[in-house]
């Protein structure tokens, strides 16, 4: 006589691997709300459980500590930043000039930071308040992060389209220093993003750019 079906063969089993995942990212999504709101301090997981629909200690199913959750979502805040900022640039195609390649990036980590992602906003709002493990790791990102930068300053330089009396690593800096900040001032009912994103392009613009061009 065969035997009856268990309700654990690998269609249950897939089900309940995707679950997991929904639950699991369901939690991160809660806890970039939260991180965003209340800042690395006051992150508590059980704020992050309620805006979840958890109970606080299943969180311990998923990630070993409060930190855990936090390290995740800085981490793909970054990722996320640095992907939009790529696939922006990438869909300039090849023929862009530096400026316009700088613009893009500018107005994508607007979109990324103030619109699209809680993530994004997370790991820059919260950089100077991590501790260390979590902060060692956001550094590695933050660094390749840097670099793009730092290649879109230089090809500026190289086109003569960026001023060659400015300092570059000072220029990169202030630009990104500039866009880092902005969630922590912007709101919606005080001025549009697309406002926003057009001052900041020209902002930058003319202060980078070379009186030649």
């Amino acid at each position: 006589m065969s035997a009856l079906p268990t309700g654990r063969g690998p269609t249950s089993a897939r089900r309940s691997a995707s679950k997991s995942a929904q639950t699991r990212e369901r939690i991160l999504d809660a806890a970039a709300v939260v991180l965003n709101r209340n800042g690395y301090a006051g992150t508590r997981l059980s704020d992050i459980a309620e805006i979840a629909q958890l109970q606080a200690p299943a969180i311990y199913y998923y990630f070993s500590s409060r930190d855990e959750v936090i390290q995740e979502v800085v981490q793909v805040g970054l990722r996320r930043t640095m992907s939009h900022v790529r696939e922006s640039l990438a869909a300039l195609g090849e023929d862009a000039s530096a400026m316009e390649r700088i613009l893009a990036a500018v107005r994508a980590h607007l979109e990324i930071v103030l619109r699209d992602s809680e993530y994004s906003a997370a790991a820059i709002r919260n950089a100077a308040q991590l501790p260390p493990a979590i902060r060692e790791v956001q550094l590695l990102d933050q660094r390749r992060y840097g670099a793009l930068w730092r290649d879109l300053v230089e090809a500026g330089l190289r086109t003569g389209e960026i001023s060659v009396e400015l300092d570059p690593r000072a220029a990169r800096m202030l630009v990104i220093g500039a866009l880092n900040w902005a969630p922590e001032w912007w709101r919606e009912d005080r001025g549009s993003l697309e406002d926003t994103i057009r001052t900041a392009v020209l902002l930058v613009r003319n202060g980078l750019a070379s009186t030649a061009h």
